[in-house]
């Protein structure tokens, strides 16, 4: 049974066909919740673990499966591949309870943050980043970001990973951890600049 057969057979309340679907995917919802709080340096436990993992699953099923209807397999996106992307954004939203994702002030092995990154470099940018509201503005704009944008920021700047890293992380080429890491950027800048400020090219 491919990933379409499967989740039609689950929406429509197969009970045979999710014990499956529980059989096929949760060692991968597993391993991601697990990825994703070591790497943000979080201990949990096999309790706190499971309740992740059934939340995640609750998740998908309430509201008569709306969101597993959600998947469509467009763009030869796998289920597993849609799922990897749901559970990451799962724990970052658990993650968020405990501490924010992607400080503005943490650094990279560069020694860059991510306000060193948008904030204009000419004289007089000091005064940006001690400015209350900017600094604000700029969290705002952060917090535009999808969730796995965020995660990208966080693992790149907040846990030094270096972008190699991070494609072995999400097992994708270095073409797509480049042209995410572009995206994210510019989505930060477009709306960094709507804000009022100036900003020259990244020092990514």
């Amino acid at each position: 049974m491919n990933d379409l057969e499967l989740l039609q057979s689950c929406l429509k309340a197969n009970k045979q066909a999710w014990a499956e679907f529980i059989l096929r995917y949760s060692r991968l919802i597993y391993n991601y919740i697990h990825s994703v709080l070591s790497v943000n340096g979080h201990s949990a436990s096999a309790e706190q673990l499971e309740d992740i993992f059934q939340e995640i699953l609750h998740s998908l099923i309430k509201d008569n499966y709306r969101k597993l209807s959600t998947y469509r397999g467009k763009n030869g996106c796998s289920l597993a591949s849609w799922l990897r992307q749901v559970t990451v954004n799962y724990t970052i939203d658990y993650l968020r309870k405990f501490k924010p994702i992607a400080s503005l002030d943490a650094r990279n092995d560069e020694g860059f943050s991510l306000a060193d990154t948008l904030v204009d470099q000419s004289p007089g940018a000091a005064e940006f980043l001690s400015d209350r509201d900017k600094r604000r503005a700029l969290t705002e704009c952060i917090d535009r970001l999808d969730s796995d944008e965020q995660y990208f920021l966080e693992l790149f700047l907040n846990r030094g990973l270096t972008l190699e890293e991070i494609r072995e992380h999400f097992k994708i080429d270095r073409g797509a951890v480049d042209m995410r890491k572009s995206r994210i950027l510019q989505k930060l800048q477009e709306c960094f600049k709507k804000k009022g400020f100036f900003q020259l090219d990244s020092v990514w």
